[in-house]
């Protein structure tokens, strides 16, 4: 079997490491932006929510939301249907980065796939999607406590 995780995870860090130099300058703590862009995305979702789009533990969310909101770049509002529940809402500090964020995701898009046709990309966006499908399907089993076997 071909080990394409590796790759995945090499091509993850690079962008990540990147992502957090070029972040540095708005205060966005290492890996903060994947959060920041999601609330832009989703004003109004809750943290459990969050959590679960981005495959991501709670306390690391939990620590990244109280981070966001201690730099003013989100709120958290009560839902009045749920009053346990707080909704996530970007600040106008929040939402004037996140076209920054975005057009620096749009140029590592475009630099990782310089080269490759346009059939070629929409194959390569088909199959992530379909290992996406597989892997969170994995995850969620995995979280609600079933063991994979080897």
């Amino acid at each position: 079997m071909k080990d394409i995780l590796r790759n995945i995870g090499i091509i993850s860090r690079a962008l990540d490491s990147i992502s957090n130099i070029e972040f540095k300058e708005l205060d966005l703590a290492k890996g903060q932006f994947v959060y920041l862009v999601r609330i832009c995305e989703n004003p109004g979702m809750i943290q459990e929510k969050l959590a679960e789009i981005l495959k991501i533990d709670r306390t690391t969310t939990a620590r990244a939301i109280k981070n966001l909101e201690k730099n003013g770049l989100i709120i958290k509002k009560t839902d009045p249907n749920n009053q346990k529940n707080k909704l996530l809402f970007p600040t106008a500090e929040g939402q004037a980065i996140y076209p920054f964020i975005i057009r620096e995701n749009e140029h590592s898009n475009a630099v990782a796939l310089q080269g490759l046709t346009e059939e070629e990309i929409d194959v390569l966006v088909g199959l992530l999607e379909r290992v996406k499908d597989n892997i969170s399907h994995d995850w969620l089993r995995v979280k609600k406590g079933y063991k994979r076997e080897y």
